[in-house]
């Protein structure tokens, strides 16, 4: 037996906890280790068993299902229960580190809480649209097998004016209650600078409402506030939040990894991936999603499977032209 005793407790502590990347990581340990001490054909098993859990992943209970919001909350969000998960998404390594570190603490809240500190459960996601904010929020619901209550707070302005700090204070109430993910989309809607001229007593309310709230906010859920503009933020805003996590456009790397996910079951051998590699510059994730969507339909319709590099080529052109148009 080449396990020590280190890794068993690690394995079993990872596995109760629900931390599938800590799993993994022991996993390995323990194959390199084995194949270092000349165990080379138990290495290969534990290799091959982790490959193939990781490509069928953990089926874990799902989340309990609660309650859909009702009477006045009702109006206010919407609950949903994600099915991404960390390993569906590409990310940057800095990216993942960060969601896998609230993540981590999430998991050990009451660990830290013991200690006398509170998890990060205040988040600021800043990015350009299509970079996976939204998709984030709904990866830790998922992860955390918690419920996401999505507040878009553009249509929460327009439609409750002169009432919208009230209710802010009724979803923060819920958030206090309920344990859930709680996404403020379009977050600059009321994140917008204090100073800006032409700003009304109204939007000043309901900022400093929101920043009142979320000083008070337990950490019993996570509140996570998505942005497409941090530049119009106000600066109060940035040091409430536990952390800012930045999202920026694609590397070439990743971009590719991005069509290679979703193209999973599409025929691509005749795909000249480096080639591509030189198309897809500035484009988001969600926009490389698209482009190689309209790809695969195209050639499936077309009968023109397997799907070729001049098809991708075409969808990823016709994207960036649509965007600049």
């Amino acid at each position: 037996m080449t396990a020590s005793a280190d890794h068993v407790k690690a394995l079993l502590r990872a596995h109760a906890e629900g931390d599938e990347e800590a799993f993994y990581s022991v996993a390995l340990q323990l194959a390199a280790k084995s194949a270092r001490q000349g165990h080379t054909r138990l290495a290969s098993e534990l290799r091959e068993l982790i490959d193939s859990a990781h490509a069928q992943p953990i089926r874990r209970h799902e989340p309990t299902p609660v309650v859909q919001p009702r009477g006045e909350l009702a109006d206010l969000v919407t609950a949903s229960y994600p099915e991404v998960r960390l390993s569906d998404m590409t990310l940057a390594r800095t990216l993942r580190h960060e969601l896998q570190r609230v993540l981590h603490e999430q998991r050990q809240r009451e660990r830290l809480e013991n200690h006398g500190f509170a998890p990060i459960c205040r988040l600021l996601l800043v990015g350009l649209p299509g970079t996976g904010k939204s998709m984030s929020a709904a990866m830790l619901a998922k992860e955390l097998s918690l419920p996401l209550f999505t507040v878009r707070l553009d249509g929460l302005i327009s439609k409750f004016m002169g009432q919208t700090a009230a209710k802010l204070r009724l979803v923060f109430d819920a958030a206090a209650k309920s344990r859930a993910v709680y996404l403020f989309d379009e977050f600059d809607a009321i994140g917008a600078e204090r100073r800006v001229e032409g700003d009304v007593g109204e939007a000043r309310r309901i900022l400093n409402s929101f920043l009142l709230f979320l000083d008070e906010a337990r950490p019993e859920s996570l509140v996570v506030a998505a942005t497409n503009h941090p530049g119009i933020l106000d600066n109060a805003l940035f040091r409430r939040f536990d952390a800012v996590i930045t999202y920026d456009i694609p590397s070439a790397d990743e971009a590719i990894e991005v069509l290679r996910r979703r193209l999973v079951s599409m025929n691509t051998k005749g795909v000249n991936w480096e080639e591509l590699a030189d198309r897809v510059g500035g484009l988001s994730h969600a926009e490389l999603v698209r482009a190689g969507e309209a790809a695969a339909k195209a050639a499936i319709l077309g009968g023109e499977v397997p799907l070729s590099t001049s098809a991708l080529t075409a969808a990823l052109d016709s994207r960036r032209a649509t965007r600049h148009g």
